[in-house]
């Protein structure tokens, strides 16, 4: 790759770094896109003995590429993302691809054709992480930066996407104990 399209790539991309999530972190500091990222991807290390059929790395990139359309759009919670929303990150993406140098346009055109339409197993642990990682995120963080329909929305969220494999069912049982753990040391109710 050429160096001014690499420095290029990581000019656009820093605005990971910037763009702040919904979520919170124990310290009571926004959570960026970039760092929800990167621990999506220790997850995806982490559970690799569970899923020995699945191709780690290529799961590690979908997870490591996944909101990359958030440099363009920064986030918008779930609870709020329309399905126009949806359209214009996916359309930011094609044409991010669509300007980098050959293979990387071709691979990564391929695993976000993967990602988005969640065939293969690594596609759908992914998606499972992601909600996943949301949840713990939000167990972490001190409950005062819950939104009063989390109490209840953090109980369903990613009940779909966790549903294809025991492990990542039972990984959401035990995030939705901890969640129920805090609200009631809260003394708020679901």
């Amino acid at each position: 790759m050429r160096i001014e399209n690499f420095i290029h790539i990581m000019n656009v991309l820093e605005a990971l770094k910037r763009n702040t999530r919904h979520s919170w972190l124990s310290d009571g500091r926004r959570e960026s896109v970039a760092e929800h990222s990167w621990r999506l991807c220790v997850m995806a290390y982490f559970v690799k003995d569970e899923f020995p059929e699945i191709d780690a790395d290529r799961l590690m990139l979908m997870c490591l590429f996944h909101d990359i359309g958030e440099a363009f759009t920064g986030d918008i919670p779930a609870f709020l993302k329309t399905d126009e929303d949806e359209v214009v990150e996916k359309n930011a993406v094609e044409k991010f691809l669509g300007t980098l140098d050959s293979p990387y346009k071709e691979e990564l055109s391929a695993l976000f054709s993967e990602m988005n339409g969640l065939f293969t197993e690594e596609a759908k642990l992914y998606k499972a992480l992601d909600k996943m990682e949301t949840l713990i995120q939000h167990n972490e963080a001190d409950i005062s930066t819950w939104l009063p329909l989390e109490y209840e929305e953090n109980l369903v969220y990613g009940e779909k996407e966790t549903a294809f494999s025991e492990y990542t069912e039972a990984l959401r049982r035990e995030i939705n104990r901890m969640s129920l753990e805090k609200m009631r040391d809260a003394g708020e109710e679901a």
